[in-house]
């Protein structure tokens, strides 16, 4: 038995049943123009689904389920360390397929299974949360993420009633063009009863113009039959759009980069220009610390109390003792300053 807070409210949910996660990372990703598989690109010091799995472990899920299909060896390589069930797609056949490809290690067709992409990097916990809750408390059997969007180009569009009421979802390639004028879109993640889920994907054909089978078909079906289809519109509507390219990318390593830099600066440290300085997640800053523009520290280096690194600092797996000054442009990897010492500009210490 889980005990789940509705965000913000206090309100305590019994969740009986289990959350099974479905995370899909089968694809290449052909917009990234890369061999690599399209999960595997860095953004913000780890891959993105690296990302996406430490976003789902503070629901506590029975089973996180991971489809792997582009270069599964090296997806399987890079998230060794989390605790999840590998699933091969052999074949690329579509979302919905991707999904029914779980179903023998969900098992049990009882509880929820979230369903989500491992593209992207900047879902939040409590974003899961909330459709989380949202899907137990009006007890339909699927819950979907929506999110608005001035440019909603590429996205599958939500279609609904007079009266608000989820329709279907239309893929682009699908879409009319006055489907395509819709600005609410569908940010692929969903809260789904698992005996609803599975049977209800048997169903679903191929005829559209990918030749593939849509998870997003199960809204349609689900209207057909009469079922309640519930969605869960987050105002963050930038936490859930996918990265497809390298302009994409890097707009989410910006944004990962800020969410970092405004917590540390909440935390005690100033940082005189946050948007050219990066701190990766593993590092630990004392209070006090002065930051100058353009410092970068990575790895798992510490920082002790009252440090200043003036311009340009670039510090990997070091460890400073309180009250270190590190002069301008400096280069330090691998070393233990002593507190108080100060370290000349343009100094390079990288042990052989």
């Amino acid at each position: 038995m889980k005990d789940i807070l509705y965000p913000k409210k206090g309100i305590i949910v019994f969740d009986q049943s289990v959350l099974s996660l479905v995370i899909l990372a089968a694809g290449k990703g052909t917009r990234m123009k890369s061999e690599k598989a399209k999960v595997l690109h860095h953004v913000f010091y780890a891959p993105m689904l690296h990302h996406v799995l430490t976003a789902v472990k503070p629901l506590k899920a029975d089973k996180t389920v991971v489809i792997v299909g582009h270069q599964r060896d090296n997806v399987k390589r890079s998230i060794a360390g989390f605790d999840v069930v590998l699933c091969i797609q052999k074949e690329q056949l579509g979302t919905g397929h991707a999904v029914l490809c779980a179903e023998q290690i969900i098992g049990s067709k009882k509880g929820t299974v979230m369903i989500l992409c491992g593209d992207t990097p900047l879902i939040q916990t409590e974003t899961l949360e909330q459709i989380y809750v949202q899907h137990l408390a009006h007890g339909g059997p699927l819950t979907i993420m929506t999110t608005l969007l001035e440019n909603p180009a590429n996205y599958g569009r939500i279609v609904a009633n007079d009266a608000g009421k989820v329709l279907s979802i239309v893929e682009e390639k699908d879409a009319t063009l006055e489907q395509k004028k819709i600005r609410e879109i569908n940010a692929g993640i969903y809260c789904v009863d698992a005996d609803f889920l599975f049977s209800t994907l048997k169903k679903v054909g191929t005829n559209n113009s990918q030749g593939e089978v849509y998870l997003t078909d199960i809204v349609s079906i689900a209207t057909e039959q009469n079922r309640s289809v519930e969605k869960y519109r987050t105002p963050l509507s930038q936490d859930v759009l996918g990265v497809n390219s390298r302009i994409e990318l890097a707009e989410a390593h910006k944004e990962l980069q800020q969410r970092r830099n405004r917590q540390l600066m909440l935390d005690g440290i100033t940082m005189h220009d946050p948007a050219t300085t990066s701190i990766a997640p593993e590092v630990k800053i004392g209070r006090d610390v002065i930051l100058y523009p353009g410092v970068h520290i990575t790895g798992h280096s510490v920082i002790g109390e009252n440090c200043i690194l003036e311009t340009g600092v670039f510090l990997k797996d070091s460890i400073l003792g309180e009250n270190v000054s590190i002069g301008a442009y400096s280069y330090i990897e691998r070393n233990v300053i002593e507190a108080g010492k100060d370290v000349a500009p343009h100094t390079v210490s990288c042990p052989q």
